[in-house]
């Protein structure tokens, strides 16, 4: 029996983004994001229907601004009274969770994807996603990008421009590239 590369890619194998059926799976999401995207504020509601229908899940109080971004669309997962800024981006090759009450700030990047370093591999489109879970509560500030594989854990705080590697514990506070715990920085 053979495995599609989108199966490979939902059980986190590698797989091959260069693939017939996941283009197709692209294409349905830029076509729901761009109708989100240019839907005028006053009839797009807190997500437009083509995007919420592509959505894996979302409350029905979570809220996406435009513009927003995303790579399938189907691997998201919204709580109550989560709120997108505009100009987010996520990469969702894997799943991404948000917690309830969870805020993002204007131009958030997730990216569950990690390309594949031998350049031979990776110009085959050779590829691999972890997904990135979010705990209730958090805030994460503008311009801050989170990496596949990532857990941030409830009531955290990612400041404006980090760039999270690793888990953050549930309350901690985390800034900078690499983002790390703001009580372990020296005065």
């Amino acid at each position: 029996m053979t495995v599609s590369e989108r199966e490979k890619m939902a059980s986190g194998q590698w797989y091959r983004c260069l693939d017939d059926e996941l283009a197709a799976l692209r294409m349905a999401a830029r076509r729901a994001v761009f109708a989100h995207n240019t839907t005028p504020p006053d009839d797009r509601g807190n997500i437009t229907p083509d995007l919420l229908a592509l959505l894996g899940s979302a409350a029905p109080d979570a809220r996406i601004e435009a513009p927003f971004h995303c790579a399938y669309g189907v691997n998201i997962h919204l709580g109550s009274q989560v709120f997108i800024n505009a100009g987010c981006a996520f990469l969702d090759s894997a799943d991404i969770r948000i917690g309830a009450g969870t805020m993002l700030g204007p131009n958030v990047q997730i990216y569950c994807p990690q390309h594949h370093k031998d350049p031979a591999l990776r110009k085959d489109g050779l590829e691999i996603a972890h997904p990135v879970v979010i705990g209730e509560n958090v805030w994460v500030g503008g311009g801050a990008i989170i990496l596949g594989g990532v857990c941030i854990g409830d009531n955290a705080i990612i400041g404006a421009g980090a760039v999270v590697t690793r888990d953050v514990p549930a309350g901690v506070t985390v800034v900078g590239n690499p983002a790390c715990d703001i009580s372990l920085r020296s005065a």
